[in-house]
């Protein structure tokens, strides 16, 4: 039961792969095997690249949970989920890019890629020199929007596969939903990314 938590954390990152994939294939992406599928076949790539960011997005609360349940917080742990976090939500922007022209979120899917890698190379330089950034309770809110937000961004980009509604009075305004919450995740994330930003300039002046 003590690696329970860190098997979830691992299968998130497998599923995260897995959905980057299975996203890219859709679109084409994939060489030769893209090619060989038939449009049924895309749409259930699609399905199926859904469900498991939705599945791996529920394995980052129960890890954590289980890890401080079962008293079995490792270091191994504390590495893998920071990571697994940053590929499944990088890898859901880059797969929900890759599934077409949508200009509503190129914007806030390109400023949420930018404080993602930009937090992880603080946290590089600032280990090198003994500075730790500890997460923030905003910056935990901020990853349960962001895969909430990317959940409804998919859904719209994948609506086709599901069989859903046609009817603008349905679509229309889940879309112009899922656009605004994923507006609101970007906008949290660079919160965060200044947070950390002014934590890291601020500790590295102090040393």
């Amino acid at each position: 039961m003590k690696h329970l938590p860190n098997l979830l954390t691992s299968m998130r990152l497998i599923l995260a792969l897995f959905m980057f994939v299975a996203l890219a294939a859709a679109a084409g992406g994939v060489p030769r095997l893209s090619e060989m599928l038939t449009p049924q076949a895309q749409f259930s790539l699609e399905r199926w690249a859904f469900w498991a960011f939705v599945v791996a997005s529920v394995t980052d609360f129960f890890d954590g949970w289980l890890a401080r349940k079962l008293h079995a917080e490792s270091v191994w742990g504390a590495i893998l989920d920071p990571i697994g976090d940053k590929v499944l939500v990088c890898g859901a922007v880059l797969g929900l890019l890759a599934l077409g022209p949508q200009p509503m979120v190129v914007l806030p899917a390109g400023l949420i890629l930018f404080r993602e890698f930009t937090v992880s190379a603080l946290r590089e330089v600032g280990a090198g020199k003994g500075v730790k950034l500890p997460v923030t309770t905003l910056a935990k809110w901020k990853t349960t929007l962001q895969m909430t937000a990317l959940g409804a961004e998919l859904l719209v980009a994948s609506w086709g596969a599901f069989d859903l509604s046609n009817d603008p009075g349905v679509q229309g305004p889940f879309t112009l939903a899922a656009h605004g919450l994923f507006w609101l995740a970007a906008i949290v994330t660079l919160i965060t990314g200044a947070q950390y930003w002014e934590q890291t300039h601020r500790a590295l002046s102090e040393d």
